[in-house]
């Protein structure tokens, strides 16, 4: 079991976050053990036709077969707005002596699997090139609908501490998880037992990923608990394209919803994500769109976004 010694029971020293990074490198949990997750089986199907660009082999090293993960690769998230591109920054700048210790806490027998031998440095930049693709291909397209599952539980978790108290939060995080006193009673499946002091600062970080609560592996490590996200069984259900009769008569249903959805910028692949549809049929639902001039698009790093042009607005005035 691990405790975590709230100061005070200082509702300021508790804090939510989101990190794109302990999502995905979480994620691979379900590589090794795909039945553990049957609710994300839609999302991994769809990664077979990708997987083979990938340094496979690097991923799934970083698990072992209980499933734990380097502290290293699960860093504290500051904020709900966590970008990727910041963590895989500061990860890349990570000292070689955290780098050995974090792998050796994972693979605590033998020898360490294949591709983490070797110089630290080396291997944690064949690590920061395999998350970066495994990000782009596997989770970028995705996480603006992860993002939001996520976002959507902190709030609600805000709402329940103004409505009901810090001890009836906790308590819904994970029937593993418990305030008794100003103490948080994280029990685990594996055989970590530690107690320290929060010092006032307790990041609580929902996650896609994770059955029960877990901690970091070390107790050097900042106060962090990672909890299940509500909502899981529901993020990878196709949306339904809804838009009034009178559009959807002039523009056929699906690019009259698809108008309506585009308020806001979003990628073909996005959108074919929402739907549940292929991109290819997406696409050629947009290009008429953007030809027709209700559409506008502009290129986003590696993506291009589309989004109701100002004819379109006008179209869709008073519907949306």
């Amino acid at each position: 079991m691990v405790r975590y010694q709230l100061v005070g029971m200082d509702l300021a020293g508790v804090r939510f976050a989101v990190s794109p990074l302990n999502e995905m490198v979480l994620s691979l949990r379900a590589w090794r053990d795909p039945g553990r997750y049957p609710l994300n089986l839609r999302w991994l199907h769809q990664l077979e036709e990708v997987r083979g660009s990938l340094d496979e082999e690097m991923l799934l090293a970083l698990t072992n077969t209980r499933l734990w993960t380097p502290d290293f690769l699960n860093p504290r998230p500051y904020s709900p707005l966590t970008r990727i591109d910041d963590e895989l920054a500061q990860l890349a700048g990570t000292d070689p002596g955290v780098v050995r210790r974090g792998l050796r806490d994972v693979h605590t027998t033998g020898e360490l699997p294949g591709p983490l031998r070797g110089p630290a440095a080396r291997v944690l930049a064949r690590i920061v090139t395999a998350l970066t693709d495994y990000w782009r291909l596997c989770f970028e397209p995705h996480w603006p609908r992860m993002r939001a599952l996520l976002e959507g539980d902190l709030t609600y978790r805000g709402r329940q501490i103004a409505r009901r108290g810090l001890a009836a939060m906790f308590a819904g995080l994970s029937p593993t998880v418990r305030l008794v006193d100003n103490v948080v009673d994280v029990q685990l499946r594996s055989k970590l037992d530690y107690r320290r002091a929060t010092d006032g600062d307790l990041t609580l970080v929902p996650s896609l990923w994770t059955i029960n609560a877990s901690t970091p592996i070390s107790p050097d490590e900042p106060p962090l608990i990672l909890y299940p996200a509500r909502g899981v069984a529901t993020l990878w259900e196709p949306q339904a394209l809804p838009a009034p009769d009178a559009l959807a008569g002039l523009l056929g249903a699906t690019r009259a919803g698809l108008l309506i959805q585009l308020a806001t910028p979003a990628s073909s692949t996005e959108l074919a994500v929402r739907l549940g549809v292929t991109t290819t049929a997406v696409n050629q639902h947009l290009r008429a769109l953007h030809t027709g001039g209700l559409l506008v698009s502009a290129r986003h790093g590696r993506s291009v976004l589309y989004r109701r042009s100002d004819l379109g607005d006008q179209l869709t005035a008073g519907r949306a």
